[in-house]
């Protein structure tokens, strides 16, 4: 079992993963941790054609591979250390979150980023506000931050 703090974030598309990531990165950094990027896959339903979805879901992983790898130089850059890249397909993102937080005792601590504007703090927020964190048997920590915050805001904040 490693001794670093393994700091998770789930990479998608919006706006308030960069603010997430940032966020962890500066905690990784002055905790001698480092940080794990999660990306969820859609399951391809292709129940006539298993070929096709056997294809699909192919380019699905490649796709999340890509779109990790490009936040990979900044962690690299913040931290010193490559991120840990976690695929996982999934039906939803909280269930991809309690398989890998189940399966990896060195994740320590969650960070997420509220969304900001009229739109609401964004589904995964509101769902562990809603449901309450229920990772089964384990008890993981989760940071959220606000969205919006600034670089300077995030040096000061971590």
């Amino acid at each position: 079992m490693s001794t670093r703090r393994k700091f998770l974030v789930v990479a998608d598309e919006t706006a308030e993963f960069q603010t997430a990531l940032r966020f962890a990165c500066r905690r990784a950094r002055s905790t001698g941790g480092y940080v794990a990027l999660l990306k969820v896959i859609e399951p391809a339903v292709f129940e006539h054609w298993s070929g096709v979805r056997d294809e699909i879901a192919r380019q699905q992983r490649e796709e999340a591979e890509a779109a990790l790898q490009l936040s990979a130089a900044y962690v690299l850059a913040e931290t010193g250390l490559p991120p840990e890249f976690l695929i996982q397909t999934a039906d939803s993102t909280r269930a991809a979150l309690r398989q890998v937080l189940s399966d990896d005792p060195d994740i320590k601590i969650l960070v997420l980023a509220a969304a900001v504007g009229g739109r609401g703090p964004g589904p995964l927020v509101t769902s562990i506000a809603r449901e309450g964190v229920k990772w089964g048997a384990r008890k993981v920590p989760i940071t959220i931050v606000p969205g919006d915050l600034s670089d300077d805001e995030i040096a000061d904040l971590a």
